[in-house]
């Protein structure tokens, strides 16, 4: 079948699952609520702390159907999907309460199935589904690939890869693919090589160093069981964007495979899950690209305005829900808010609107609401004046993870520490310039980076005997009063 037709059959699929769906609604009232985000943003602890939180009742005075009392009770329902893993929620919050260790990053999709018995504000009693369904961010940042060739995504990939500090670290995938004959014959471990250097450089592109965002195909940097399969063993060569592969060429080689990883890859999790969203929450890192300096920021706002490109973004109308589901609530969440102390956190809030406001523009214009927000899923600190001779500093204190260095001092994992985390850029302006004086939040080059950010281990809680402790938190519940505040109205 041609393109046009595959596309035309996909979308009939998807408009008859809709349907289906959108019936079963009527009935049993349920949020499809995507968590996703870039690599170490927290999506993990986010849903650990989301549910824990609704299972036991938290401190949560901003949601306001909890904080009210109209929330009768949350409890756990069997798993939704049977081909998808459910989402180890009581394994990662022992990680979290009783080894005090972050549980390991998402490499997978996987779902929770939560289920909200609550009074309406006109006193009748309902249940609302509450589907939680974390992925990985990279998995997002390849839908774009459905809609270019493998020329098109070479030269891209190559024009990025050929800036600086991609640059310096590309210089060996470089010098291989300087070797390679495009339109000379297949050659399997030329590919072999070509595949493994420019996985090399994507991985040394997210290191926190230079925190870059912008890494597609992301299966590259979590294969799971697709390690090693041609699915996964291609690269960009230096082709025409609107050249034609030989038969039997290098090129064409490369480009079956590149189809295959769409084929493969993308288009199952665009149709099997993420079409079938309502809601969605992006989780960003900002503080780690504002340490690496100004082109990890301007990579990690082109990520942002890429992800919501990808969303099939409006208002959840009667009839677009009957053909073909909207996702009409997006949150971007800067995540590590208690790495600061509160006075600034306004301030990471603004830098990351200013990250998101072009992509979500055009989101509201579509009728959708976009919100950003400051938070700590799990907050590892709390906050003090620290005297510095007569001046007192805002600080933070919190028990760094083991092996963590500051000032030359190496920390065991148990000491408890006050630290001044230091301000954020003020003039934005500067900031998304590119300013060559702004280098981040530190004041050498990335090369020599002594990161201010200190990595925290969770905090340590008491609680009554045979009661869980309540996880504290920064804003999850300003979070969730967006996210799921008008269903349970």
């Amino acid at each position: 079948m041609t393109p046009s037709i595959v596309g035309l059959v996909e979308e009939t699929r998807l408009s008859i699952r809709s349907l289906i769906e959108y019936g079963e609604g009527l009935f049993n009232p349920t949020v499809r609520l995507g968590v996703t985000g870039l690599s170490r943003a927290g999506k993990t602890v986010f849903i650990t702390a989301l549910v824990h939180g609704l299972l036991r009742g938290g401190r949560f005075p901003v949601f306001e159907s909890l904080a009210t009392g109209r929330i009768a009770r949350a409890r756990l329902a069997p798993q939704p999907d049977d081909a998808v893993p459910r989402f180890a929620y009581e394994s990662h919050l022992r990680t979290l309460i009783g080894e005090r260790r972050w549980p390991a990053s998402t490499t997978d999709i996987s779902e929770l199935r939560l289920v909200i018995d609550y009074q309406r504000q006109n006193a009748a009693s309902r249940t609302l589904t509450l589907d939680l369904v974390d992925y990985p961010g990279e998995w997002l940042l390849d839908l774009p690939l459905l809609d270019k060739s493998y020329e098109q995504w070479s030269a891209e990939s190559l024009a990025l890869s050929r800036r600086e500090p991609r640059a310096r670290l590309a210089a060996e995938w470089h010098a291989h693919l300087a070797r390679l004959d495009a339109r000379g014959p297949e050659d399997e471990q030329a590919t072999l090589v070509a595949a493994k250097l420019f996985t090399g450089y994507l991985r040394a592109c997210r290191d926190e160093r230079f925190a870059m965002s912008l890494l597609p195909p992301g299966r590259f940097l979590m294969p799971g069981n697709l390690a090693g399969s041609p699915a996964l063993t291609f690269a960009p060569l230096d082709v025409p964007a609107d050249g034609s592969a030989p038969d039997g060429s290098l090129w064409a080689m490369m480009k079956r495979r590149y189809e295959a990883y769409k084929d493969v890859v993308v288009r199952p999790f665009f149709r099997d899950h993420f079409t079938r969203l309502d809601r969605q929450i992006v989780l960003v890192d900002t503080l780690a690209a504002l340490n690496a300096g100004p082109e990890a920021v301007k990579d990690l706002e082109g990520a942002l305005a890429g992800i919501l490109d990808c969303f099939n973004i409006g208002r959840s109308t009667f009839f677009a829900s009957l053909f073909r589901p909207r996702i009409d609530r997006i949150l971007f969440a800067a995540t590590k808010a208690d790495h600061l102390h509160h006075t600034s956190h306004d301030r990471l809030e603004a830098i990351l609107r200013r990250m998101a406001e072009r992509a979500a523009a055009r989101a509201e214009f579509a009728g959708a609401a976009v919100d950003v927000v400051a938070l700590a899923a799990v907050r590892a600190t709390r906050e003090a004046q620290v005297a510095q001779g007569r001046e007192k500093l805002p600080s933070i204190l919190g028990t760094p993870e083991a092996g963590e260095t500051s000032g030359g001092e190496v920390f065991d994992g148990t000491t408890e520490v006050a630290t001044f985390p230091g301000d954020l850029p003020a003039r934005l302006d500067d900031l998304f310039a590119g300013d060559a004086s702004f280098r981040g939040l530190t004041a050498t080059a990335a090369e020599d980076t002594d990161f201010r950010f200190l990595r925290f281990r969770p905090p340590h809680l008491e609680a009554p005997a045979g009661e869980e402790p309540a996880l504290p938190h920064i804003r999850l519940d300003r979070a969730l009063q967006f996210l799921i505040g008008d269903r349970l109205q």
